[in-house]
């Protein structure tokens, strides 16, 4: 604005002016007696101020014209700006209307026969890890009597029943105990071999580790059947690393929900394999167990034979190895299509959002603000799965069903509905992963299994205040069945096979590796504490046994509804970016908002044609 010269300067003049005149009127009317020399003199200096206040005022002018002057300057700037800034709204605009017309294709791209191929031939890997956790559970008895019989032909003695049972609990955990390793270097290995390379090197341990438990018996060792389950359990820690991150990297967008679902139902095929073979009328014998076990080799030859064929992960060999033409010729075999572009961009996008973290170590991560939340889930998620006490009933399905009331042989079949339940359970929320989402089926999951392991306690408790009514104990058998069958429908749903595919969803390539490697090994130490604690824990807390779960079941359905982020339908670089809002502090209405974009991206991906920008803030 304009300033206008200072009244003061209005107001000398005016008062110079009337001085003036009035002097002059008194010289031409002559009433006083003044001097001519005099009355000039002052009229002179009158003048001469006048004529310095008149200079004064044009400087004042000359300084406000040189205002105006910078003020127009200023003003063009801004408008130069003004054109700027729009200029890169609109290029912003369109780079969003790219990348959501991009996410739309990618969301329309389909399962074809060979990604399936390639599916299937990892996750033999998590079938072996299935299989070997629940092969243990029925030869129970036949393992502990092998080991007094070693025992007594060693030291001419017999072994003491408690002793025989620590050393059984040696068996089962040990498996936990190699898992940890493996699970552990699984990052090290990915990166180093790849995640197909790594899984092919790691059947090596699994032909070995079966080897040693096949032969135990002919060896008259007990000491290698522990050996063996714990080389098993290594080659399981890194299947249980490298699959999901596998199959992760090579599920299109719109899949990766549902084929990473596959992930866990291999693992429920292994456990019900193992329940059917390990009954009496198959290999649940005295002869027959030594080959129970050593059938994990088969898994192992099978994955030799088939993944030789299938491609690296296309993330690998382009943002870890720098490959681009492997990465595409890779794609083109998994997609089925010369058109990979908009997979190449999205990878493209990924990189350049993680550039920071693109070598990442275990302890940068950890000390990571952004990568800290994700791991936190991550890490949470696997304790979820873990202290469910899901493990208690995979390791000890049957003793719980006979404790329960059911004859021994009833108590098996039982335990193999466990195994029907899982692999149907899981075969339904393969679809439902990609449509409810992960966060939505998690909390259903962990809140049916708090109920039905109150309803295990419940059965427990009736049975023992009213035991003397045959009636009331048949009924409570039945209640105790149901309700275990319903804790396991439960976390097929939701805990079983969420844990594994979210860990590899919150992170990019850079720390996805060291990140797997931190969740396996919690895991596995986790499912070491379950396996070791368990039957001490039962025996303390006897029919209160599954109450400790249920209060951790709760704390983890808490959890997850304040913390856990919906991840259906959303790029690596999108779920990176939800992390990086607020220095890697997300809040549920963040993920509202993040699955609700993921939504509209999913209903609009047949009408390409109607793409609105404003919905594309992702």
């Amino acid at each position: 604005m304009v300033s206008l010269p200072p009244p003061s300067l209005q107001k000398q003049v005016t008062v110079m002016s009337m001085n003036l005149s009035k002097k002059l009127d008194e010289l031409q009317r002559g009433d006083r007696q003044y001097e001519t020399t005099f009355a000039l003199n002052e009229i002179r200096i009158q003048l001469q101020e006048l004529t310095k206040s008149v200079e004064s005022c044009q400087s004042e002018v000359s300084e406000v014209k040189r205002d105006m002057v910078a003020i127009k300057h200023e003003l063009q700037t801004v408008q130069q700006v003004k054109e700027e800034i729009e200029e890169l709204r609109g290029y912003v605009d369109r780079i969003e209307e790219h990348t959501y017309r991009r996410k739309l294709r990618l969301l329309e791209q389909g399962l074809t026969g060979f990604l399936s191929y390639s599916i299937l031939a990892a996750v033999l890997g998590m079938l072996q890890f299935g299989y070997n956790t629940g092969v243990i559970n029925a030869p129970q008895s036949n393992i502990e009597y092998f080991m007094k019989d070693v025992y007594k032909s060693r030291y001419n003695a017999d072994m003491l029943d408690e002793n025989v049972k620590t050393l059984y609990s040696v068996v089962v955990s040990v498996f936990a105990i190699g898992g940890m390793v493996g699970g552990f270097s699984g990052g090290m290995v990915a990166n180093r071999f790849g995640r197909k390379g790594g899984l092919l090197l790691n059947n090596i341990l699994g032909i070995t580790g079966g080897s040693l438990m096949w032969c135990a018996k002919v060896a008259n060792s007990y000491e290698m059947l522990i050996a063996g389950r714990f080389i098993i359990g290594i080659n399981c820690g890194l299947n249980t690393s490298l699959v999901p991150m596998y199959v992760s990297e090579i599920s299109p967008l719109n899949l990766r929900g549902g084929l990473g679902t596959v992930n866990q139902l291999a693992v429920t095929v292994g456990l019900l394999i193992s329940q059917v073979l390990g009954i009496e009328q198959i290999l649940g014998t005295n002869e027959g167990w030594p080959l129970l076990l050593g059938l994990a080799v088969l898994p192992a030859l099978l994955q030799l034979v088939l993944l030789p064929v299938c491609p690296e992960s296309p993330r690998y060999l382009l943002l870890t190895k720098q490959w681009e033409e492997e990465s595409r010729r890779a794609l083109r075999r998994l997609r089925a299509s010369n058109q990979v572009e908009e997979d190449i961009e999205e990878m493209r996008a990924e990189e350049r959002a993680q550039q920071a973290e693109s070598s990442t170590t275990m302890f940068e991560l950890i000390c990571s603000p952004t990568l800290r939340t994700p791991l936190y889930i991550g890490v949470v998620l696997q304790l979820s799965q873990q202290l469910s006490g899901i493990n208690a009933v995979f390791y000890y399905s049957t003793n719980l069903f006979e404790t329960a009331g059911l004859t021994p042989e009833s108590a098996k079949f039982a335990t193999i509905g466990i195994g029907c339940i899982m692999v149907i359970m899981t075969l339904i929320s393969i679809p439902l992963m990609d449509r409810m989402g992960r966060r939505t089926l998690l909390l259903y999951g962990l809140g049916g299994m708090f109920i039905f392991s109150i309803f295990i306690t419940i059965s427990f408790l009736i049975k023992e205040f009213f035991g003397y009514v045959q009636e009331m104990i048949d009924w409570m058998s039945y209640l105790s069945v149901v309700s275990t069958l319903c804790f396991v429908k439960f976390f097929a749903m939701g805990p079983g096979s969420i844990p594994w595919m979210i860990t590899a969803e919150l992170f990019s390539q850079g720390p996805r590796p060291a990140a797997m490697s931190i969740a396996v090994l919690v895991n596995w130490m986790a499912n070491f504490l379950v396996g070791i604690v368990f039957p001490s824990m039962k025996t303390a807390l006897d029919n209160y046994t599954f109450l400790p779960f249920s209060v951790f079941l709760a704390l983890f359905w808490i959890f997850t509804y304040k913390k856990v982020p919906e991840t259906k339908n959303k790029t690596f670089e999108e779920i990176l970016a939800l992390f990086r809002h607020g220095n890697g502090r997300v809040s549920f209405r963040d993920s509202r908002l993040y699955g609700e974009a993921g939504d509209v991206a999913e209903k609009t991906t047949s009408s390409e044609d109607k793409v609105d920008t404003s919905d594309t803030n992702l």
